[in-house]
């Protein structure tokens, strides 16, 4: 079972990319629907997995810019309050980018 940390942080790193990070989702979401129906269609398998493929970098895309972000503010942030908050945060940082590799 993951833990899932508690944030004291009200403002989320990504706060200033919030609009640009939502239109991001909301095109692979309809890429999503896009596969969903060109599965329902019987689709050719190497077209739905081109597909798949497209979702899957634009996920990571997303990804990686959220990381950026959190790097950017929240870790730098904790850092400048004290070595154990940066060490805190860069220790959560380190478990986020292990999960995005495996994935």
């Amino acid at each position: 079972m993951d833990h899932v940390a508690q944030h004291t942080t009200v403002t989320p790193g990504y706060a200033s990319t919030k609009e640009a990070q939502l239109k991001r989702l909301r095109r692979i979401e309809g890429q999503v629907r896009g596969l969903h129906r060109m599965v329902e269609e019987d689709t050719y398998c190497i077209d739905v997995l081109t597909q798949v493929s497209a979702v899957t970098r634009a996920l990571q895309a997303v990804s990686m810019g959220l990381l950026e972000e959190h790097l950017r503010h929240c870790v730098v942030d904790a850092a400048r309050e004290s070595d154990e908050a940066g060490q805190a945060k860069i220790d959560e940082a380190m478990a986020a980018i292990t999960r995005l590799v495996r994935s």
